[in-house]
């Protein structure tokens, strides 16, 4: 049985509410440390970790490659967060409420922030990283973002695209927190 661990980056250097999926933000350095700690004693021996390219993973990575120097990094843009396009760096709050509804009576196919990414294509990509994990061997540690733990997610459960706002994951992953998941699956 693989395991892939799948690790959320520590809270960044933003004000709370802004939109900053595809923003290459810094994330605050000792909740970064104290993450790194947490998970870094845990992870099997020869684990293969992969990165965010966005600096908030890339810090944390590298957090725990200092404390597990026998691990190697590869960073893949295939995990890295949703492109939410004209809404990057602007406060949720602040998007028109018409332009959001827009995107989630589209969910699956309509562009995020007019020129960002569909959700269709961030889970392709996804997917696309997820399928390779499936394929091969042994166990992987993602650092990553909430939006991919949340597709992750839904790929184990055997759904390639949600259709509607509505069957995308609710719930929150803590900042530095993480999931696991089992392949085969236990059951």
């Amino acid at each position: 049985m693989r395991k892939l661990w799948l690790l959320r980056h520590a809270p960044v250097v933003a004000e709370p509410g802004l939109c900053y999926g595809a923003t290459d933000l810094e994330a605050e350095p000792e909740a970064t440390l104290v993450a790194a700690q947490r998970i870094a004693p845990l992870l099997p021996v020869g684990i293969a970790l992969r990165s965010s390219p966005l600096r908030r993973c890339v810090a944390l990575t590298d957090a725990i490659v200092a404390l597990r120097p026998d691990l190697a990094v590869q960073h893949d843009a295939r995990i890295a967060e949703m492109n939410f396009g004209a809404w990057e760096g602007r406060r949720w709050s602040a998007i028109a409420r018409e332009e959001f509804e827009a995107w989630t009576c589209n969910f699956a196919d309509g562009i995020a922030g007019a020129n960002g990414e569909s959700v269709r294509a961030f889970m392709q990509r996804a997917a696309d990283a997820h399928d390779e994990w499936l394929s091969g061997k042994g166990d992987a540690l993602w650092v990553t973002h909430a939006g991919v733990l949340r597709a992750v997610t839904l790929l184990q459960r055997g759904i390639r695209c949600p259709e509607t706002a509505a069957d995308w994951p609710a719930g929150e992953l803590a900042f530095g927190g993480w999931l696991t998941f089992e392949h085969p699956p236990a059951g």
